[in-house]
């Protein structure tokens, strides 16, 4: 994953993070909303990295074969 691509999901996660510990004051349904959120974005990270690293190992594997 390129560290640009990386950055964005970082800062995504921490400012839902952050928007769910100051709504925590505010409303149950805002703290929800923000917490599922912040899962929804690493986990999004998580599977932009894994699709990345198996589209590169293929790459890899197929210039290996020829």
């Amino acid at each position: 994953m390129s560290k640009s691509l990386s950055l964005f999901f970082a800062s995504l996660s921490i400012l839902f993070l952050s928007a769910t510990a100051i709504s925590i004051s505010h409303s149950v349904w805002l703290v929800l909303l923000f917490g599922l959120l912040s899962l929804f974005s690493v986990g999004a990270g998580f599977i932009v990295k894994a699709r990345l690293r198996r589209r590169s190992e293929q790459s890899g594997s197929s210039d290996n074969q020829r």
